[in-house]
């Protein structure tokens, strides 16, 4: 059996799967870009104002969003599982930068 040096087992994780968690997490950081590009820091200005709840809340918003992706057939279908998932890694990366610049 042919193991691949990327392929190697390392805590039980396989090495692609590093590789492509990396890739992920810059495609996250690309879109945070853009849309703070097109619509500013809209969230960090809401939470300061209103605090945790306010991310729970667009964080809530997304969880049902992707429950009635996975349960539903929509009539609109430029919102995908996979766009879903990207937005919720997004807003809790998010909260977490915003609660670290709270502890500032």
């Amino acid at each position: 059996m042919k193991i691949e040096a990327d392929m190697e087992l390392q805590g039980g994780i396989r090495m692609d799967k590093y590789e492509k968690h990396i890739e992920i997490c810059k495609e996250l950081n690309q879109i945070y870009r853009d849309k703070n590009h097109d619509y500013g820091d809209s969230f960090g200005e809401t939470f300061k104002k209103l605090g945790i709840i306010s991310a729970v809340t667009r964080i809530t918003d997304k969880v049902n969003r992707l429950q009635i992706l996975c349960t539903k057939e929509n009539k609109v279908k430029d919102e995908s599982i996979i766009d879903t998932l990207k937005d919720l890694a997004n807003y809790a990366i998010m909260t977490l930068i915003e609660l670290d610049s709270d502890a500032i």
